[in-house]
């Protein structure tokens, strides 16, 4: 199939786009300007990198023309900051996916993947651990961005006939995930830990996520492509808990010595747990974690230690 990555250069994106590769399929990666391929690739690999304005109608008509599917992986806000400017958060994200949609309508490409917030759609949980019948209420604009762009997606679908597939990412890690900007608490912490850094810890360290290996979220995309069924909204997620505090636990066992850690006072948009029922996609998707906790980590390890020793 020829699908259109939006986002296909970064850290969920680049992953992704390896494993449909695999698959055979035809990609069109869009990017940001400036922003280069993360790899050569091979002359069997069909690949078409092209940058561009997400909100420029003209820019996204190309990436998609003569595409079967869509995959939405933008997003030009972080959970953490996206309260401090909620209207550009609305612009930059849900308008530009509706110029998308409608470019997807005129261009008449039958379906779209997207990747939605597991971390943050939820909000605080009522029960655990959180299907996708949980009540929505995210404490974050990024997470009500996600979840209109969600609704607007059903309604396209409704009225156009566009397949949509929502994923509910959990917490992903790994390798290509960016450090600096601070998003990633596994890949952060090792970062800092492989540096000899203290690590960073908002609240006492009992916040617990649902961490997934990117691995793994690249196995739930391919699955998602290929799926014809009639459900629509899936967590992906390990479907376990792991507190700030058993990370770092984890981390000291993989690296052999103890980490020096700060304790910062707790932040009012962190949900105290998050940890999502992964049962539907299971089922429907036939998809599953396959990467355990500490060996995710140890491969991230090993992946931040190249990184760090290139650029010394």
């Amino acid at each position: 199939m020829r699908i259109t990555v939006f986002g296909g250069g970064g850290f969920i994106g680049s992953t992704i786009v390896d494993r449909l590769l695999r698959d055979g399929h035809e990609i069109c990666v869009f990017e940001r300007p400036r922003v280069a391929p993360y790899r050569e690739f091979d002359s069997g690999e069909s690949v078409r990198w092209l940058t561009g304005d997400l909100t420029s109608v003209h820019d996204v008509t190309d990436a998609i023309d003569g595409a079967d599917i869509v995959i939405h992986l933008v997003s030009t806000t972080l959970p953490k900051s996206s309260n401090d400017d909620p209207i550009y958060d609305v612009q930059s994200n849900l308008v530009a996916t509706l110029q998308l949609l409608n470019a997807m309508v005129a261009k008449r490409v039958g379906k779209i993947v997207f990747i939605s917030s597991g971390g943050t759609v939820y909000g605080d949980p009522v029960y655990l651990p959180i299907d996708e019948k949980h009540p929505t209420n995210p404490k974050v604009s990024y997470g009500i961005s996600k979840l209109a762009i969600e609704k607007y997606l059903l309604l396209y679908q409704h009225q156009y006939g566009i397949k949509a597939n929502i994923l509910r990412v959990a917490n992903p890690y790994g390798e290509r995930q960016r450090v600096e900007t601070a998003q990633g608490a596994i890949t952060v912490f090792l970062d800092k830990a492989l540096r000899g850094q203290a690590i960073e810890i908002w609240g006492d360290g009992t916040v617990t996520r649902d961490y997934l290996y990117i691995a793994d979220v690249a196995e739930a995309f391919a699955r998602a492509v290929q799926y014809d069924g009639g459900e629509s909204v899936f967590n992906i997620s390990s479907g376990h808990g792991t507190s700030l505090n058993d990370i770092i636990g984890m981390m000291e066992a993989v690296l052999g010595r103890a980490i020096e850690r700060t304790y910062r006072p707790g932040r009012p948009f962190d949900v105290p747990v998050s940890v999502l029922d992964n049962a539907l996609a299971q089922k429907e998707l036939g998809w599953k974690p396959e990467i355990a906790l500490d060996a995710g980590m140890r491969k991230t390890a090993l992946w931040l230690r190249d990184q760090i020793h290139e650029k010394r």
